[in-house]
């Protein structure tokens, strides 16, 4: 299993822009139980208000689920995203409580409009 630290250093070498994170998003969200918490932590990891450090693992989760290199490859019909899901429901265990409600809500603004576009 992915650790914390390492999340953090994927982070710091992988350059996630929004536009990635969001079309990566739009094109899986019908197969993606986890796409709302997901979409809360990208939103969280880019508020300034976040703790650096929680910041950095954050944004480290968002890298494994937007970047193509993974231990289970994405498009494995059913177990593709399990390891994924896997890192984001570590991530959200340890450092949930860093997600305001606002991000929350902001996440689920977001993914409505996505579900009223695609």
């Amino acid at each position: 299993m992915i650790g914390l630290d390492t999340l953090a250093a994927l982070a710091g070498r992988a350059e996630i822009d929004g536009r990635r994170f969001w079309r990566k998003l739009a094109v899986v969200f019908a197969r993606l139980p986890f796409a709302e918490e997901l979409a809360a932590a990208w939103l969280c990891a880019r508020d300034p208000a976040t703790p650096a450090h929680v910041r950095r693992i954050l944004l480290g989760a968002v890298a494994y689920f937007v970047l193509p290199t993974d231990l289970v490859p994405d498009m494995l019909a059913g177990i593709g995203f399990t390891d994924d899901a896997a890192v984001v429901a570590l991530v959200i265990s340890t450092l949930g409580s860093h997600i305001r409600p606002e991000h929350r809500e902001a996440a689920a603004r977001r993914l409505q409009r996505l579900r009223e576009t695609g």
